[in-house]
């Protein structure tokens, strides 16, 4: 399989001979499976619903075909070809040679050409094609087909002497870096020597005696290298490309960006073998790429990108800063008519936003490539919307579109308006949201500073596929060359990070760490900030303010609602947090925890004077002092919350997390003691001290919290119900529904959970009986199911608690025995040898914590039939976790503030029935 051990074998070799080698029997092909398909003539044998055998780009081709757009003719070799080149040690089979020169002959045929001819040699293109796009993780090799005799051929038939050294030259240096593993600098090195000779700035000022010098110098350069010469046989160039394609399935960026963007290793590349078509002919050829609508906004306008006399390559590298494609109307008007009818049919036949790409050869039009294209969340939201209101999609289809993840990208700040600002540079918008960090000139540099948890922004010339570890880690990245489909401006809006491309104002010098703006240096550390709005570089660091959510956001969220049946509540400790979970559609609080509100600094004294009293009255006189905190909170979030029900759990970490560390005050004593300090403050600090010891746990995750400190503290518990109480009847007054709900933590045994239920039930009755009051609280009693203990005996918990709450978190650790504070050191070692899937921490292990969660809500539901059952641990805001959530029949998940919309729309799919998105 692609994926398997022999993958991890280099992708590249310095000997062509060694690659050519071929270790396997020579039998025939199998006669039961099909390994090539070929596409042309109006017609393909394979079809766009191929994509698990051609890969994106030739399923494409083959539907483009079938659709009757001008495609140039070519055939594909399938992923499974791919695979067979892994299972026979880095060896494509010797028929499989065969086979493809039976294909060549049948393009040969089409096209009137032979491949290798001296007069008009047929030439091809070999490119990868997964079935999930990755856009530039893979090899391609243009103009295979040239050596030092069909290369003349080209030039005579052509009329165009210099075309045809350009395109040898351009081969040479794709085939010495893709299938030689020769750097992609020391070719460019050779041009920039040229160029610099003859006082030249652009490649296409090179003359064809100057292009005849670099081939020279490229061939002596791979001879340098690889011991060897130039291969000039057709036939063995096009089985050394395809094979290194092959390779290029594990080369390094191809792994890490499957790594990132979940695509299984098992898949293999497709390898496209394609005539070639040449935008570099002249004035009246062109090449270029495109979106149906805007990537970054979503508006329904034709966008990209074309160079004019150009290959493909010089578009998406970034070394040209390319056209807009609407110049295109004034230069090559008719072709452009054709191209926006072509591409319209292609976006209503995929019924999605494409991504194109085309060559102009001589005024002909031909379609490279189409596929659904990478967009921003705030387009995929807009276009997915658009397309409904088209009658393209249906609402639930559309739903469908975005995986709930990419609603994270929606969440990026944007810059503060009222900030001062000093734009140094401005370049193309490639990628929308703000970021500030460090400048770093490499890859490299970017992954050291972030382990360091610098936050840093990438500045390139241009970025090539190698840089996609750096770009993983960056806030954002900047690029003086290149255009809105450049490398770095389809990764990065892919990532949701912002891009700013082509600001050509800016020099980089990468090589001495700084870049210049006409008299202004920024050197390497040194913080800017990208507006990846308006494309706008400025000095230093702008605060930013939270994204506003509205207009489409808001209509394509109210499909989902209408078609989710989990609630979704949020996890809230503050006023403020509740504010923004409401915005974001938030139904409720599942989980404000009620020590948060401890750590203020103007209420940690009071409760480590509560902490430190050796008796009950000195600690209900410190709770007293607490108390007018507790309720002011809790009032706050009633109000944020209009009406909706609020979960609050009673105090659940153990007592010594609010007093200093044990080796703080020890250092601290033993300072104020060498200096003869206050004998006060020093008999002050040897009773906190005596006290940490006192409170000193081996393992206080399973050590005096939860409802074991309120079973030995109840003042403590009953001055957070009387809060509640209060607060409730004060919000009440204020004309605010109030539904609280009291969650009991951490309990295993059902009498545990009555011991605490009175303590409650007792305040309450108090507290609403005192205030004489014509409001009245409707209150719930209910407990999280966090102990493993508490899911076996939930029949007998149900028959007192009003409601249970998954605490996921410590349900997983107590249940799988992992500590989540230790785990992370094993855990990366479980998921790589197939022990575990994924981190039980990040998504729900339903198999055993799950059936857990499935265990009790029965056990519970048989005592108490109206049981309300929610989840409040992480796992409340992961997709995945939510499907399942949705499966066993919870009535709402709880969730951060910020994963709320992911939630909402998550909740929507597991009703749909997918868990994963076709499209992203």
């Amino acid at each position: 399989m692609a994926g398997n051990a022999k993958a991890s074998k280099s992708h590249k070799s310095h000997s062509h001979k060694n690659l050519s080698k071929k270790t396997h029997s020579e039998k025939s092909a199998p006669k039961d499976k099909k390994y090539i398909y070929y596409f042309g003539g109006g017609k393909a044998e394979g079809s766009g619903q191929m994509k698990d055998l051609l890969g994106g780009k030739g399923a494409n081709l083959a539907e483009m075909t079938n659709l009757g757009v001008p495609v140039p003719p070519g055939f594909t070799l399938t992923t499974e070809a791919c695979n067979l080149f892994y299972e026979n040690d880095l060896n494509s089979p010797k028929w499989l040679d065969d086979e493809a020169r039976k294909y060549m002959a049948r393009l040969e045929r089409e096209m009137g050409k032979k491949f290798g001819n001296l007069d008009d040699p047929l030439l091809v293109s070999v490119r990868s094609g997964a079935k999930f796009s990755m856009p530039g993780m893979m090899d391609t090799i243009l103009n295979l087909g040239l050596n030092d005799q069909t290369v003349k051929g080209l030039a005579k038939k052509s009329k165009n002497e210099r075309f045809a050294h350009d395109c040898y030259r351009r081969f040479i240096a794709m085939f010495g870096s893709v299938v030689l593993g020769i750097e992609k600098l020391e070719f460019e090195q050779i041009i920039a020597k040229k160029k610099e000779q003859r006082q030249i700035k652009q490649d296409s000022s090179l003359t064809t005696d100057d292009l005849k010098d670099i081939v020279q110098k490229f061939k002596a350069l791979i001879r340098k290298k690889s011991g060897e010469d130039f291969p000039s046989n057709p036939y063995e160039q096009l089985f050394l490309a395809r094979d290194a394609v092959f390779k290029s399935w594990n080369n390094p960026r191809a792994i890490e960006y499957r790594r990132l963007y979940n695509i299984p290793s098992h898949l293999g590349t497709a390898v496209t073998v394609q005539t070639m078509v040449f935008g570099n002919l002249g004035e009246t050829s062109a090449t270029g790429v495109g979106f149906t609508r805007n990537p970054s906004t979503g508006e329904n306008l034709f966008y990209g990108e074309f160079l004019v006399n150009a290959q493909g390559e010089d578009v998406v590298a970034g070394i040209r800063t390319p056209q807009p494609i609407r110049e295109m109307e004034k230069k090559l008007p008719a072709v452009y008519k054709q191209l926006k009818a072509i591409t319209a049919k292609l976006e209503h036949h995929y019924k999605d936003l494409q991504d194109f790409e085309f060559t102009v050869q001589e005024g002909k039009l031909f379609m490279l490539q189409t596929r659904v294209g990478k967009r921003t969340t705030q387009a995929a939201v807009k276009i997915a919307v658009d397309l409904v209101k088209e009658k393209l999609l249906t609402k639930e289809e559309a739903l469908l579109r975005i995986d709930p993840e990419d609603l994270n990208q929606l969440l990026h700040p944007r810059l503060d308006p009222k900030a001062e600002i000093r734009v140094i540079a401005k370049g193309l918008a490639a990628s929308p949201g703000a970021a500030s960090g460090r400048v770093v000139f490499s890859a490299e540099e970017a992954v050291r500073m972030a382990q360091k948890k610098e936050k840093v922004v990438l500045v390139r010339q241009e970025t090539n596929p190698d840089d996609i570890h750096g770009m993983v880690v960056a806030q954002g990245v900047l690029t003086s060359r290149g255009g809105m489909t450049s490398h770095a401006a389809v990764v990065a809006r892919g990532m949701g990070k912002p891009c700013i491309a082509g600001a050509e104002q800016i020099k980089v010098n990468e090589e001495k760490r700084f870049f210049s703006v006409g008299s202004l240096v920024v050197r390497g550390l040194e913080v800017i900030t990208l507006n990846g709005s308006t494309g706008e570089v400025i000095l230093g660091e702008v605060p930013t303010v939270t994204a506003e959510l509205s207009g489409e956001f808001a209509e394509f969220m109210g499909w989902a609602d209408k078609i989710r049946r989990l609630k979704v509540r949020t996890n809230a400790d503050t006023p403020p947090d509740a504010e923004v979970a409401y915005k974001f559609g938030a139904e409720g609080i599942g989980l404000c925890r009620t020590e948060h509100m401890f750590f203020a600094p103007e209420r940690v004294p009071v409760v480590q004077e509560m902490i430190m009293a050796s008796n009950r009255e000195e600690r209900k006189r410190a709770l007293d002092k607490l108390l007018p905190f507790q309720k002011a909170d809790f009032k706050g979030i009633f109000l944020a919350m209009k009406g909706n029900p609020v979960t609050i759990r009673t105090l659940d970490p153990p007592l010594h997390e609010f007093l200093p560390k044990r080796e703080v005050l020890m250092v601290e004593l033993a300072e104020l003691k060498t200096k003869g300090g206050d004998a006060i403050k020093i008999a002050e600090k040897e009773r906190l001290l005596k006290r940490v010891e006192e409170l000193a746990e081996f393992n206080p995750m399973l050590g005096h919290r939860g409802c074991r400190l309120g079973i030995t503290f109840p003042e403590i518990t009953e001055m957070q119900a009387k809060a509640i109480f209060e607060a409730a009847l004060e919000a009440a007054k204020d004309g605010i529904e109030v539904h609280p709900e009291i969650m009991i933590p951490l309990v295993g045994f059902p009498s545990e959970f009555k011991n605490q239920k009175e303590l409650v039930v007792n305040v309450a009755n108090e507290v609403l009986s005192k205030s004489k009051s014509k409001y009245k609280i409707k209150y719930l009693i209910g407990t999280m199911i966090e102990v493993p203990r508490a899911a076996l005996v939930a029949d007998k918990i149900a028959l007192e608690a009003e409601f249970f709450s998954f605490g996921t978190n410590d349900l997983t650790q107590l249940t799988l025995g992992f500590s989540r504070d230790d785990a992370g050191k094993f855990l990366k070692d479980y998921q790589e040898k197939g022990i575990l899937p994924k981190d039980p921490f990040v998504h729900l292990e339903t198999e055993g914590v799950g059936a857990a969660i499935r265990m009790a809500i029965e056990k519970g539901k048989k005592s108490r039939k109206d049981m309300k059952v929610g989840i409040c641990g992480e796992h409340g805001g992961d997709p995945e976790s939510i499907d399942f959530c949705n499966e066993i029949g919870l009535d709402y998940v709880s969730c951060s503030p910020y994963r709320v919309p992911i939630a909402r729309l998550a909740a929507a799919h597991a009703v749909l029935g997918k868990a994963t998105v076709a499209s992203k």
